[in-house]
Order: structure tokens, then sequence, then C-alpha cells
């Protein structure tokens, strides 16, 4: 299993390209004074901003389970996420705002031609990071990670559509088009925006395992089904990359409990080598008893038929 102590690295790696990236997308607004360089510019702060968030999130992700966390810390990521989403949503509306105040009342842009060179080194940091945070977040199921790198990636896109309005004002001197590029960047910085919120709601929330595993989890517990074994009230959920697995299997009751404890430790360690973070819960049930099958609800108390067999 990796060590996800060491993803705080690629948090420095993010904080290290936003600060040589502010500062020079914040050289070429100030060079060109294109409200869609400004734009740029201020998402780069809020990619800075994300990035520290984003280092704290891993840090406390790491930890080990204590006594008030005995599920781990790895919901942190979760929160991160949020909170990245809900600073590109402002700083969206922050660059919708300055666009629409340029568009009200133009300015001349000047020195394109080093402003557009200026933003393309950016952008080449930006895409060269995003795609080293992309595979790390996926080697290490960090949605952190993850997260920084869709939101990086967003950068590189809206760079690249910044500079072809500026490109387009150069060429045609149509003044305008420079804040409507402004206008647009920001609405598609708000979609991402939400994006991330979502998917940090849904993490927050317990969301299930996708689709995919939960189908491989069925086929190690279906591939166990004999002898009058059967198998419920089967659950899952993901914390950030720890993925937790429960489920009651019935067998018969003639069965001695050493018997029942080998094919549950059998059921389990088949589910732990499938996926590389993972806690199995099994319960043992004879399948005879009716009060067997009075537990598949969440809550006892509430009954429920939500079997599978």
């Amino acid at each position: 299993m990796k060590d996800r102590r060491k993803l705080t690295r690629y948090a420095w790696l993010s904080i290290a390209t936003a600060l040589v990236t502010i500062s020079l997308k914040a050289g070429a607004y100030l060079l060109t004074g294109s409200v869609g360089l400004l734009s740029d510019a201020l998402e780069s702060g809020v990619n800075l901003a994300a990035a520290v968030i984003a280092l704290i999130a891993l840090s406390v992700a790491s930890r080990p389970p204590d006594e008030e966390h005995a599920y781990g810390h790895s919901k942190a990521e979760y929160i991160s996420s949020g909170i990245e989403g809900g600073m590109i949503v402002v700083a969206a509306v922050m660059i919708i705002a300055s666009a629409l105040e340029r568009f009200l009342h133009p300015e001349p842009l000047r020195q394109l031609q080093v402003g557009l060179i200026i933003s393309l080194v950016a952008a080449g940091l930006n895409l060269s990071t995003a795609l080293i945070l992309s595979r790390a977040g996926k080697e290490y199921d960090s949605a952190t990670l993850q997260a920084d790198a869709r939101h990086l990636m967003t950068d590189v896109w809206t760079t690249g559509g910044v500079l072809v309005g500026v490109a387009i004002v150069e060429l045609t001197g149509w003044q305008p088009l420079d804040p409507i590029i402004g206008i647009l960047v920001g609405i598609q910085i708000i979609r991402s925006g939400f994006l991330l919120l979502r998917g940090s709601a849904l993490g927050l929330m317990d969301t299930a395992l996708p689709v995919d595993e939960q189908e491989t989890i069925v086929n190690i517990l279906e591939h166990h089904v004999s002898d009058g074994v059967l198998f419920h009230a089967l659950r899952t959920r993901q914390s950030g990359a720890q993925r937790f697995v429960s489920v009651h299997v019935q067998v018969p009751g003639a069965w001695s409990v050493q018997r029942g404890h080998a094919l549950l430790e059998e059921i389990e360690a088949d589910i732990r080598g499938a996926f590389p973070r993972v806690s199995v819960l099994t319960h043992l049930e004879p399948v005879e008893d009716p009060v067997s099958w009075q537990d598949i609800s969440l809550n006892r108390a509430d009954g429920g038929l939500d079997s599978r067999e």
C-alpha cells in the first residue's frame, strides 16, 4: 500500500506553480491591460489558495485513525475540494464583474504580443502540473489531488480561450471581444466550481462505490454462494481513498462457528485483494432463522425488503 503522507509534496508543487503563474499573468495584464488576462490572473490566485487548502487537507487526511476518528481522517479531502469549488465560483463572479465593467467602458489593449508569450509560458506550467497531479490523484485515489488537477486544467483551457480572444483583438482591433471572452471564461469557471462542489457533497454524504466496483464485490460474494450460503444487506461507501464494505452472510445453522468464521475470512480476503484500501465488515447469520431477514434495512426497526440474494 502506498504511503499517502507523501502526497503533500504534490500540494507544494501546486503552490509553487500557482506563485509563478500569478506573477506571469499579473505581468501580462499590467503590460496589456486585457481584462481577459486579468481574469486569468485572478483564477491563478484562486489556484494558490486552493493549493494551500489542499496541503492542509492532505496533511490531515494522512493521519492514522485515533480514538475520536476511528474511521480515519480521509473525509478532510472532500472538505478541501468543496472549499476549492466555492472559491472557484467566487473568482468567476469577480471575473464576470470585471469583464462587464470593461465591456461598458472599453479601453485599447497594448503590448499584446509580449502578454501572449508570457501567458503561454504560464499555461505550459499549469498543464505540466495538472498532468502530474492527475496521475498522482488516480494512483493514490486522492479526491484533493484530482480536484486540484481538474482546476488547473480548467485554468489551461481558460488561458487558451483568453489568448485566442486577445489574438483576435490584435488582428481585428475589435476591443469588445476581450471582455466578452472574459465573461465566457467566467461562466465556464462557474461550471467547473459547481462540479467540484457536487463531487464534494456526494463524498460527504457517503455515496456508494462506483457501479463497476460494486459489481466486483457482488461477483466475489456470488462465488461463495453454494451449499445453502446466501448474502444480503450489502452496503458500500467511500471516504476519500478509503472504501468501506459491509454485508450479511447467511449460512446453514448446523455449521460450526469455526466453519462460518473461515468463510467470512475468505470472503473478506477476496474483497481486500480486489481493492487497495478497503475496510470489510461481515456479519454471520443462520439462513433458517426468520430474524436473519429482519435486519436488511439500515436501521433494523425500519424493516425493509431490499435484500440481494
